[in-house]
């Protein structure tokens, strides 16, 4: 029996050998003082998979084991790190293109249970009234506790139009609540835009995609049209965003910064992690043949008044362009303090179309704030009276996640600001409380009509 478990130890450590050859990972801290391999951690490895292979209860397959294996090595570095079976990599590059079959929720994990960071506008969990910050504890009759986050996901994926039962917790209600989601193909819109008032435009990003710099530039110029080219302010919309690709959030931020400013740049290990991100056609385009979609803006737009929105569901892209405008003074930040995910993850296709996304690197605002677990802190902090008190106590944040990556610069958790409302009015017994931002441009959107106070103080100002 010892000889047969030593054989396939020897199995196990030749497969662990051949995967991080495999996987280009290095046995170097630094790739000019080479280091010797962990012998004993590889031989623990080997004889736990030999035990498993030999002594468990039922037969486990060598991938089962070797995947898992891999799981367990990126879990365990940050809540971001992940390995991506093929379902898994398709639906990424599916998410990015702005469809999808699904919830419509941004997750992660707290103490083995999903929590949710941000419901999707216009999705079906939104629709259903899931909340930021809602622990979901029960998928139909699958009790949580005990699934990764890939395996989570999965479940909640599923054909559009099939329904799926999840038990979550949520503060201040005395039991579980359990709420029937249908699933549907995702289609978020990513950019909307209205006239607020006359004069005062009002933008809303949802989730950074492909496609978001263009359509971007196609909104800012209908409002252009609509205000006859006389806008004195526009509010730029982030609350609830969680993000999406780098190009998009460079994108935004070139559309109302001056040619060339530094938008972000991130710093990590190797050279490639090192980037420099400007508001040039050569860095939201990334040479993807496409024409410069904001050459033909109105230079109005690098010098119109504005506010950008943000909350604690603003995280990643939506901290870039944040973090950007406010350095440039170019923007007002309103609301409460950003979600605070700052690193940087960077897909590496593997074979069988399977992938590893891999947290590679930290973003710096231009004036060289890290961003990760600490967020976007407003210039002004407003919080909304339907959530008064609840979001700045009970809303998930980068710093409360588990292993989460450190910031960097010693500030892992910042104290934000009281909110400048005094007395806010509390939310009435009976109102719509689906979703933490009121209904696109509505009139009782508080967080929306002190922007508009503020922008119409900054147009008085700047007539005197």
């Amino acid at each position: 029996m010892r000889s047969r478990i030593e054989k396939i130890g020897l199995i196990g450590v030749g497969l662990l050998a051949g995967l991080l050859v495999s996987l280009h990972f290095s046995a170097v801290a630094d790739k000019d003082t080479e280091l010797p391999l962990p012998v004993e951690e590889l031989r623990a490895f080997s004889e736990v998979f030999g035990r498993i292979k030999s002594d468990y209860v039922e037969p486990v397959s060598d991938k089962k084991l070797i995947t898992e294996a891999i799981n367990g090595m990126l879990s365990g570095l940050d809540p971001h790190s992940a390995y991506l079976d093929a379902d898994g990599f398709k639906e990424l590059q599916a998410g990015t293109q702005g469809e999808f079959g699904g919830l419509g929720i941004e997750v992660g994990m707290e103490d083995g249970l999903v929590k949710v960071v941000s419901p999707i506008e216009d999705t079906p969990a939104f629709n259903a009234g899931i909340k930021s910050g809602d622990l979901i504890i029960k998928l139909d009759d699958t009790l949580v506790k005990g699934l990764n986050l890939n395996d989570a996901v999965k479940r909640m994926r599923g054909k559009p139009g099939s329904s799926i039962t999840l038990t979550i917790v949520r503060k201040n209600e005395p039991k579980p609540l359990q709420i029937k989601v249908t699933r549907a193909i995702i289609k978020v819109q990513s950019v909307k835009s209205k006239l607020i008032e006359p004069g005062y435009a009002f933008v809303r990003i949802t989730q950074f995609q492909e496609h978001t710099g263009e359509n971007l530039a196609t909104a800012l110029g209908n409002l252009h049209k609509q205000s006859n080219g006389a806008l004195k302010g526009l509010v730029l919309d982030l609350r609830n965003d969680p993000g999406g690709l780098l190009t998009g959030a460079v994108a935004v931020s070139a559309a109302f910064l001056p040619k060339d400013a530094l938008v972000v740049y991130t710093e990590g290990r190797t050279d490639d992690a090192k980037m420099r991100l400007n508001a040039s056609p050569e860095d939201y385009l990334r040479g993807n043949g496409k024409s410069d979609y904001l050459k033909g803006l109105p230079e109005s737009f690098k010098t119109v008044p504005m506010v950008v929105l943000v909350n604690g569901g603003s995280a990643s892209a939506s901290e870039i362009v944040a973090g950007a405008l406010q350095d440039h003074k170019r923007a007002v930040i309103l609301g409460t303090q950003s979600f605070g995910k700052g690193s940087v993850q960077t897909i590496l296709p593997l074979g069988n179309n399977t992938a590893i996304k891999l947290t590679t690197a930290r973003y710096y605002t231009p004036s060289g704030r890290s961003i990760q677990a600490k967020g976007i802190v407003p210039d002004i902090e407003v919080e909304d009276p339907a959530t008064a008190g609840m979001e700045s106590a009970f809303r998930l944040r980068e710093a409360d996640l588990d292993k989460h990556l450190s910031n960097g610069q010693g500030e892992d958790k910042s104290e934000a600001p009281k909110p400048a409302a005094k007395n806010p009015p509390k939310a009435k017994e009976g109102d719509d409380s689906k979703a933490e931002i009121a209904e696109f441009g509505a009139k009782n959107d508080y967080q929306l009509n002190q922007a508009l106070n503020l922008l119409k103080g900054m147009s008085i100002l700047r007539g005197k």
